[in-house]
């Protein structure tokens, strides 16, 4: 019998020919090889079929599924997740590059804190010629003993994204996955922390690519949309459940983790006082429709590293 990997990467894809190539160099030159890669074509219509296919012929760790409709953005993501039969898993992107010793990191800092349920490392924006821009502050207590710790740091100390860190499956599976509500990623990352803590490697490891192509500047409705199409009906989902979504989405999270009951009470007081700071924003958004932008915090100066010299496929470029 053929040993099952012990972490899977799940790609959910969509017309990604512009980027899907350096993408997947960049994976499969990990130093950790210890994974499947499932990647998920949401029904593309570009090269990225032929892409997936000629990688999948060079490397039996290649799993490739096509979708026969376009499901959207968050349903492609949890078809991912679900198909994971592995003790780990992290979800990838597209159009993201990631250094060679990415996985290797994550995986030691997840054996070294078996209470630890995600393992990330410092983030990095670049552009579409793969040049880091900016760098992405952490600031939240996500390593925190303490769940009701965790969970205050993350609703009022800051906006730090473990989307793409290195997660226990089961864990990851105990959640609701991911939504496609109003800042649906928040979310997740912080359903993930009533869970356990998280580390952080501290190194510049992912780089998460700005390009013409992402949505930059958009409303609660139109992120939603993005993230799922079905969003789109203003009677089914009007405004006022995205955000309602939201909220509950961190009550929910609260009942359904395995918290005592002070836990439960210490976290809930939280999100009462969280609550009671936010309405007057909200309450504006949803009145005025204004634009959002849901960026982590930003250092000012610029990581020394050299994307080409740290993620594999780019040896040339240095």
């Amino acid at each position: 019998m053929v040993r099952a990997p012990r972490l899977t990467i799940g790609l959910p894809v969509y017309n990604g020919e512009n980027y899907l190539s350096e993408s997947l160099e960049a994976l499969l030159g990990q130093t950790y090889e210890d994974f499947e890669l499932v990647i998920s074509d949401n029904a593309s219509t570009d090269s990225t079929p032929e892409i997936c296919q000629r990688y999948m012929r060079e490397d039996d760790r290649i799993r490739y599924i096509r979708q026969e409709r376009n499901i959207g953005l968050i349903p492609n993501e949890n078809f991912t997740i679900r198909q994971a039969r592995t003790e780990l898993f992290k979800l990838a992107s597209h159009d993201d590059l990631y250094a060679r010793d990415l996985l290797k990191r994550c995986v030691e800092a997840l054996d070294s804190r078996p209470e630890a349920v995600v393992a990330h490392c410092w983030e990095a924006r670049i552009n579409s010629a793969g040049e880091i821009t900016e760098g992405l502050g952490y600031s939240v207590a996500a390593s925190s003993a303490s769940a009701p710790e965790r969970f205050r740091s993350m609703l009022f100390d800051g906006w730090d994204d473990y989307t793409y860190g290195v997660m226990r499956t089961d864990t990851l599976l105990r959640t609701r996955l991911f939504g496609s509500h109003h800042l649906a990623d928040r979310t997740i990352n912080v359903e993930l922390s009533l869970h356990g803590p998280f580390c952080l490697v501290p190194d510049w490891m992912y780089f998460r690519r700005d390009h013409p192509e992402r949505v930059e500047a958009y409303t609660v409705r139109t992120r939603c949309m993005y993230m799922d199409p079905r969003r789109a009906s203003p009677l089914r989902h009007p405004v006022a459940r995205l955000y309602g979504e939201y909220i509950w989405g961190y009550a929910d999270a609260i009942l359904r983790a395995p918290l005592t009951l002070a836990e439960r009470r210490e976290c809930f007081g939280h999100l009462g006082r969280w609550l009671a700071g936010r309405a007057t924003p909200v309450a504006s958004r949803l009145l005025h429709q204004a634009s959002l932008q849901d960026t982590p915090s930003v250092l000012q100066a610029l990581p020394d590293v050299s994307v080409d010299a740290v993620v594999a496929g780019r040896e040339g470029r240095a």
